[in-house]
């Protein structure tokens, strides 16, 4: 691993000596573990061992974002997302897994002390959840689902398709988006709610089939197609992001802001893995009785590169500031979403450009910062959805909408 020469510790106001040793901790985690187990389970699309998840909880990576009080480290979206950029120059799933525990703490089910033991267990990587949001209908427009809870008693029943649902396996439990089929919804009408249902780690939950859809990258864990037929959920493991159940929808867009940094901080170590390598690569590879990084054509790609990856970086910096302090509003997560997404696609396509044919081969890791980086562009909002969201905040909706 190249050391990285993308950053500094003197970035004022933004790097205090507790951050750069969280930064650093994290760093080293990642040349010792993550590294290695991702070049040789990577290829052959493997899943990421219980060990290096355990290792991660360990070492409080679950918990950042999670109160003390529950035993996590009551930290913020900045070191939340400054881990997230280091974990992603190794591997972008292990980068991802950590937002089952720092994302997921609120809608961990149960009462009392029993939810507080989870909650704790959560902070260190034990109890786990994943999301089932879109559907094979339903993406960006999540306003659209239509997997309906029904009313039972005391239970909610789960019936209809769901898509896209990363360790649905692996989880401890599933946060289901359902659309409401309860006369007594808030204000009679029928709304969304999430319920979140409980299972054994390592199985779907009962009543719920499905099978892991073949992607093209993001491996070290399996994505899901789901199926519930009449999965029952207590009522009261409902959690909508609102006191009252009937508005999961806009519970779910306030989690996207956090969401959108932390795809910027995975963008961001995704780019700058490929441009380390890049360079590391081009002042061993030999042509023409000299090293490639002598060329100039070599050279000022590389320059750009790393004026990107750092333009990111600073944006991502203060935007993390900005959601910290509580100011962060959509059009900053979508802005730094959207640059550091379209950036790492360019950027990593550079590297391997400066590979050549080896770049396009398994033997080496570019071609998985590539891979992973064109997913950046897609989930937690496409990059349309943010420049429609950009655009809509500077403009003004447009007078049809049947334009967009």
């Amino acid at each position: 691993m190249a050391d990285d020469m993308t950053s500094t510790d003197q970035t004022i106001g933004y790097l205090t000596p507790e951050r750069i040793m969280i930064r650093d901790t994290a760093r080293d985690f990642v040349r010792e573990v993550v590294l290695p187990t991702a070049n040789r389970l990577d290829p052959i699309k493997g899943d990421m061992p219980p060990e290096l998840i355990e290792q991660m909880g360990d070492l409080g990576f679950f918990g950042i974002l999670i109160p003390e009080e529950y035993g996590g480290l009551g930290l913020g979206a900045f070191e939340y997302c400054l881990v997230a950029e280091e974990l992603a120059r190794g591997w972008m799933s292990v980068a991802s897994i950590i937002a089952r525990g720092n994302s997921f703490y609120r809608s961990v089910p149960g009462e009392g002390e029993a939810r507080r033991a989870k909650i704790e267990a959560m902070a260190k990587g034990r109890y786990l959840g994943a999301a089932a949001l879109s559907e094979p209908g339903t993406g960006s427009d999540l306003s659209g689902v239509q997997c309906r809870a029904k009313r039972d008693g005391d239970d909610w029943i789960i019936t209809g398709a769901k898509y896209w649902c990363t360790f649905a396996d692996g989880a401890d439990y599933i946060s289901v988006l359902c659309r409401i089929d309860d006369p007594d919804a808030p204000g009679g009408r029928a709304g969304t709610t999430s319920v979140s249902v409980e299972k054994p780690k390592g199985e779907l939950p009962k009543g719920c089939t499905g099978s892991p859809i073949p992607k093209i990258g993001y491996f070290g864990w399996k994505t899901w197609e789901l199926y519930f037929d009449n999965v029952r959920a207590p009522a009261r493991q409902a959690v909508s992001g609102n006191p009252e159940a009937g508005t999961a929808v806009q519970g779910v867009a306030f989690g996207l802001g956090l969401a959108r940094a932390h795809t910027a901080a995975r963008s961001i170590g995704l780019a700058r893995g490929a441009l380390e390598d890049a360079m590391a690569y081009a002042k061993e590879r030999i042509q023409f009785g000299q090293p490639i990084s002598d060329f100039q054509a070599i050279r000022f790609k590389i320059a750009s590169m790393a004026t990107e990856v750092e333009a990111a970086r600073q944006l991502m910096y203060y935007v993390c500031s900005e959601i910290d302090a509580g100011r962060a509003g959509r059009v900053e997560t979508s802005m730094v979403k959207l640059f550091a997404s379209e950036m790492a696609e360019r950027v990593t396509s550079e590297a391997l450009q400066i590979f050549g044919g080896a770049g396009y081969t398994t033997l080496h890791p570019i071609e998985r910062y590539w891979r992973d980086a064109r997913l950046t562009k897609i989930f937690e909002g496409t990059s349309e959805i943010q420049q429609r969201i950009i655009a809509d905040a500077l403009l003004g909706k447009p007078s049809q909408r049947g334009s967009n």
